[in-house]
């Protein structure tokens, strides 16, 4: 993995290279005082993840992130614990609180590596696949919920349900719905198309649950009654072969 490191404190910079040289694995790319010249070095090169604080001089990094359209994996590390709910709005990997304690960076590095292994490893399969033949889709997924990337089977998952800015996901082994901040575009991405439709502007379900279609207007997942939009209505018989 490739990183930068974006702090107006020279100290919290060393403290991040020094814990960053201590695991191994990581390569530094650069390490910047300036947010703006860090936007420039994040465009040039390739790089998997950035460290950043978020009170910095001309640029804060929630601002960074914003301006930044092909973001990598970021990690916020920042003296103020109350930005944690709008670093993790942004899909931050981490975020980590000043003083940095080094078992604690341990668990946001193990985050990112984990992410970027399933990334690399998809874009593999990607890449070797035949144009004429159909990409096979990990079989499992991870989501964003709260503090944690929560792995999720796909054959495990009944139905999403989408709420405004936020999807929640039920599956076997929970009665709680995960609940991840994303949208129906970015989840549909990452599921088997053989085994997930969308059936109305707030529901996707998985297929292999179905139990039974009603008056062609429901669908009958165990025992929840999930409506049949009908702009979705001619696809899903379609697929179904009703």
């Amino acid at each position: 993995m490739r990183c930068v490191i974006i702090d107006d404190e020279p100290l919290a910079v060393d403290i991040i290279e020094s814990y960053v040289l201590q695991i191994g694995g990581i390569e530094i790319v650069a390490k910047c005082n300036n947010p703006l010249d860090a936007i420039s070095i994040i465009n040039k090169h390739h790089v998997d993840l950035v460290f950043l604080d978020i009170e910095m001089p001309n640029l804060t990094g929630i601002e960074l992130v914003k301006a930044i359209d092909n973001i990598p994996q970021f990690i916020f590390t920042t003296a103020y614990a109350e930005y944690a709910v709008d670093g993790f709005n942004l899909n931050a990997t981490d975020y980590l609180v000043k003083p940095i304690a080094f078992h604690r960076f341990l668990k946001a590095i193990s985050r990112a590596k984990e992410k970027y292994e399933l990334e690399h490893s998809f874009t593999v399969n990607t890449s070797s696949a035949s144009p004429k033949d159909e990409v096979t889709k990990p079989r499992f997924i991870f989501v964003k919920s709260e503090y944690d990337n929560i792995k999720i089977n796909t054959s495990d998952i009944q139905y999403i349900q989408g709420l405004k800015d936020y999807i929640k996901i039920f599956t076997l082994d929970t009665k709680k719905a995960i609940l991840t901040l994303s949208n129906f575009k970015e989840i549909l991405n990452k599921l088997p198309s053989e085994e997930f439709i969308r059936v109305h502007r707030s529901f996707i379900i998985n297929t292999s649950f179905i139990k039974a279609i009603q008056k062609t207007k429901i669908v009958l997942i165990n025992d929840i009654r999930i409506p049949i939009g009908e702009t979705y209505k001619e696809e899903v018989f379609k697929k179904l072969g009703v």
